[in-house]
């Protein structure tokens, strides 16, 4: 009896851990905030679709960027991806930044390198992908309502000027 319950338990285990991906084949898209004025941080999406040669279909992926690693949530659609991450507009800088995604054992790895102060970059990912931020927008230099009134002042000097000139 303890043989068949053990066996159950093994048998849930196998079941319940997430396939590993090889040969991993990525479609990736990404969006980033181009506007400051309407938010008060820069937020990054990436999604994408993976497909193993493995043909696994329940890949556990981690993300990380520079140094920072954040859950991938997995969509409704078998192998649909999402990850996403916000920023100060100041931190923000424009650029190009490489999201390295982990499988669970090449996460653990990665987690294990970091408590014991090892070198993280001999740990590879399952895949990167590279998202390009080219800055948000932080509104026009001069405000419009500064504009504005410029205009006014310039359309009333001109309409006084030139009705001294017809009394004159």
């Amino acid at each position: 009896k303890m043989l068949r319950i053990g066996a159950l338990l093994a048998l849930f285990v196998c079941l319940c851990t997430a396939e590993s991906c090889t040969g991993p084949v990525i479609t990736p898209s990404s969006y980033t905030t181009t506007d400051a004025v309407i938010s008060s941080e820069s937020v990054f999406i990436v999604e994408l679709s993976l497909s193993c040669a493995n043909g696994a279909q329940s890949v556990a992926l981690y993300a990380d960027v520079n140094g920072k690693q954040f859950p991938v949530t997995r969509g409704q659609d078998v192998g649909k991806y999402q990850v996403s991450w916000s920023l100060p507009h100041k931190q923000a800088i424009s650029g190009t930044y490489q999201v390295k995604f982990f499988d669970e054992e090449s996460y653990s790895a990665l987690r294990k390198a970091q408590r014991n102060n090892e070198d993280v970059e001999s740990i590879k990912p399952l895949f990167s992908v590279n998202v390009d931020h080219q800055g948000a927008w932080s509104g026009p230099w001069v405000s419009t309502e500064v504009l504005a009134a410029a205009v006014g002042i310039l359309v009333y000097y001109l309409a006084f000027s030139a009705k001294s000139s017809i009394q004159a």
